[in-house]
């Protein structure tokens, strides 16, 4: 019998001799099946970074035990066995496997033990090593799928590279207000705000462990600073202001819908602590939402919808992707100019997010409105900008894709993607080699890879960062408790 704690060499050397007397001719012991064993999560076939967590999964075969061999392109190998179907990779035994071995492979040999001692030989599980690395760590909202609560909603930061995990923010400490969007200047941990709703409401703005809290919305601004986008230099952020309805429909495709009543842009001086409106010189009204600039900050990129004066017409609001060139010397934009035109094919976009390259960028794309988590028919769609062409990614699923982050290299991208029960949202991982080079989608590894099959809560807005968030929920709970520094305002 092999045991669990068994000196790893000995146990590579009595598994290889299990095989080969199994594969012995007449011995009908062991069966060979003509198929991958079903494992969860789906890990077959992924390319992965070199520097991600063990892919730890659980096999979904029957079995009293399982053995599982795994054998990497550097010669590095691992045997684990298993009485409950669940494989759990030794950290140190896992970054030996990924060490030295960018654009190899891993394979896994499975084979499963009856009670009979019959055993069961699959065919290997394999999944790829990019070159590339992936940022270090992770962020999201975690909170339950509804609508109708949030006394339990706590921003997350998690460690791309093991399974360490602390709290940023916990409504708990914030007398349990609604806590709205994170958003990082180019994934740099230390500069960074989120939208807090409720008693101890405003805008908190993170800059290495200090937090300010200020109150955006002049006398000049009809509606609250909403979804924002920094400016790559650090000193602006792009928000829309929005006047956002949620409405409940007794249809099954469409039960609830976020809809705009009107929204326009206006970009945050943070060292000056100065709101300014952007000019719209189009005699035609739009509302506009979701910014988001391009890496050289010269271009400001957002959704775009005719206004309506009926919500209640949900259906017939569509966005298009637009952009505004911007002179940062004398803080000036230039006219509006489609960059997708959304409307023409009956659809509509929201989250756009450009590669940090400028080449690409990529998009949600949806039947209507602008707030795609509650449409199960969202899509990613990759637009190459230069070419102004779309096309639908082969990431998506059958369920809603949302959300979506680049990360620092460009190589990864990271989206929400409720696949696993059309309910709560989970975070997968892509590779990005090119336009045409996207790897298959992989759920962040968790230490327990039956988490999210247990798991009620949902996973909103992640984000890829280059490092650990210094400030932790006390930070901001000691500024929720200090006035707000009301914004001022100011025409360009």
């Amino acid at each position: 019998m092999i045991k669990k704690n068994a000196d790893p060499v000995i146990m590579i050397l009595i598994f290889g001799l299990f095989l080969s007397g199994g594969c012995k001719s007449g011995n009908g012991n062991l069966s060979e099946i003509d198929r991958e064993p079903v494992i969860e999560p789906d890990y077959s076939g992924v390319t992965i970074p070199p520097n991600i967590a063990p892919m730890n999964f659980s096999i979904k075969e029957e079995g009293k035990s399982f053995l599982a061999e795994v054998l990497s392109s550097n010669g590095q190998r691992i045997l684990i066995k298993s009485g409950n179907g669940i494989i759990r990779f030794p950290m140190r035994s896992w970054k030996k496997l990924l060490e030295g071995n960018q654009g190899g492979a891993i394979n896994i040999h499975l084979i499963s033990i009856d009670n009979k001692g019959a055993r069961k030989k699959y065919k290997p599980v394999g999944f790829f090593l990019a070159d590339d690395p992936v940022d270090p760590w992770i962020s999201y909202r975690l909170l339950y799928p509804g609508y109708e609560s949030y006394l339990e909603i706590v921003i997350r930061q998690r460690r791309a590279e093991s399974f360490r995990e602390c709290s940023v923010i916990d409504n708990h400490l914030l007398k349990t207000n609604c806590i709205n969007c994170h958003s990082f200047c180019q994934n740099d941990p230390d500069k960074f705000l989120v939208h807090i709703r409720g008693s101890v409401g405003g805008t908190y703005f993170s800059e290495g462990s200090k937090v300010v809290r200020r109150d955006l919305k002049t006398p000049e601004m009809k509606y609250g600073a909403v979804y924002p986008a920094w400016h790559p230099g650090g000193k602006f952020v792009a928000f829309s202001s929005n006047s956002i309805v949620q409405s409940f429909h007794a249809s099954q495709e469409y039960n609830i819908e976020v809809t705009d009543l009107a929204s326009s842009l206006v970009v945050y001086d943070v060292e000056r602590n100065i709101m300014s409106p952007v000019p719209e010189e189009d005699t035609v009204k739009y509302m506009e939402t979701f910014p988001e600039w391009s890496p050289e900050g010269n271009w400001l990129y957002y959704c775009r919808a005719l206004e309506t004066d009926d919500s209640s017409d949900f259906r017939s609001i569509k966005y298009d992707l637009v952009r505004k060139a911007f002179h940062q010397e004398t803080f000036s934009f230039g006219k509006a100019e489609i960059v997708f035109d959304a409307l023409s094919i009956d659809k509509s976009v929201s989250f756009p997010r450009v590669s940090p390259d400028g080449r690409y960028l990529v998009f949600t794309l949806h039947n209507n409105g602008n707030f795609s988590i509650w449409h199960k028919e969202a899509d990613l769609y990759l637009l190459d900008i230069s070419a102004g062409k779309a096309e639908r990614m082969s990431v998506n699923s059958d369920e809603t894709e949302s959300y979506h982050s680049w990360s620092s290299n460009g190589k990864w991208l990271l989206f929400s993607s409720k696949r696993t029960d059309g309910l709560t949202a989970r975070p997968y991982i892509a590779y990005f080699g090119s336009g045409d080079k996207v790897g298959k989608p992989f759920v962040l590894p968790q230490k327990n890879p039956e988490l999210y099959l247990r798991m009620v809560k949902t996973f909103n807005k992640p984000e890829f960062m280059t490092g650990r968030i210094p400030a932790g929920p006390r930070d901001f709970e000691r500024a929720s408790k200090k006035e707000a520094e009301k914004a001022g305002w100011r025409i360009y």
